[in-house]
């Protein structure tokens, strides 16, 4: 039977586990933390026990799940290498699997072999987006070379409850994270800016705020389902002289799509310096 260990029971490795027990059963899931409660309130809320150390959640999960913020990462590296090191090579090898940002597959392998081991752990890397929490994220994932397709055939079937599972490699992990990690804060921007406008217009805020988040999820649906060029759908609902294209206008004065661009890449930019410095 497969166990699940997740040192972390933030918001995001507790949804991920929330899925995950449906595939595999809570019973096999177990929580760490810092915070013992949380760790309890994580576990009761899948049905899972709580470790009583990082060690020990090593030492059990055939999946270890990294969800710890990246500037504590190295600190819970270091305090689980001897016992990652002991079933690195054995039949059944730990698969790390981290949502640290900035965090590499080598910088993580690194920092647990230290200096005087020289095998890898498998090691998968994972960028969620907060979605995840109702079953409607998107999760893409990098697998180190000691992964076998087995075992990232297992890790996609666990996450696919929490929505949208894609295989990437791991130089793009950084552009994921600016793209769709933070990308959900900026679409919630945005639905916020509809309904402000609709209130402008009249409209009570409750409706606005309802029509506003209705608008955005059936615009993504429009793009997911029929497969067209956001332009393409644009140009449908786009009559000269008529009120859609007076907005795009406003849009465009207001340089949006440039303005959105910046948004991303200041994001991964922003990812890129934790690469060089998790710390910072």
């Amino acid at each position: 039977m497969m166990h699940i260990a997740c040192i972390g029971s933030g918001n995001m490795g507790t949804a991920l586990m929330k899925g995950a027990a449906g595939i595999i059963g809570g019973g096999s899931i177990g929580f760490t933390d810092i915070d013992q409660a949380k760790a309890e309130t994580a576990a009761k809320a899948v049905g899972g026990i709580v470790y009583a150390s990082n060690s020990e959640a090593a030492a059990q999960g055939d999946f270890i799940f990294l969800a710890v913020k990246p500037q504590i990462l190295e600190a819970v590296l270091e305090e689980i290498a001897s016992t990652i090191k002991e079933r690195t090579g054995s039949p059944n090898p730990a698969v790390l699997v981290s949502m640290a940002a900035g965090w590499s597959i080598d910088k993580i392998q690194s920092t647990l072999r230290g200096s005087v081991w020289n095998d890898n752990p498998p090691v998968i890397r994972i960028m969620p987006n907060t979605p995840a929490l109702i079953g409607q994220g998107l999760i893409a994932y990098s697998p180190s070379p000691e992964v076998s397709a087995e075992k990232a055939g297992e890790l996609e079937k666990m996450l696919a409850a929490a929505g949208m599972v894609d295989s990437i490699d791991e130089h793009y992990l950084n552009g994921v994270t600016g793209l769709s990690g933070a990308g959900p804060a900026f679409v919630y921007l945005f639905i916020e800016a509809l309904a402000d406008a609709g209130v402008r217009a009249g409209l009570p805020r409750s409706q606005a705020l309802r029509y506003a988040a209705q608008t955005v999820l059936g615009a993504a649906a429009m793009v997911k389902e029929t497969g067209k060029h956001p332009g393409e759908l644009k140009d449908m609902v786009t009559s000269p002289a008529g009120a859609t294209i007076a907005g795009i206008a406003a849009l465009e004065n207001g340089a949006f799509r440039g303005t959105v661009m910046n948004a991303v890449h200041a994001a991964v930019e922003r990812t890129n310096i934790l690469e060089s410095n998790p710390q910072f």
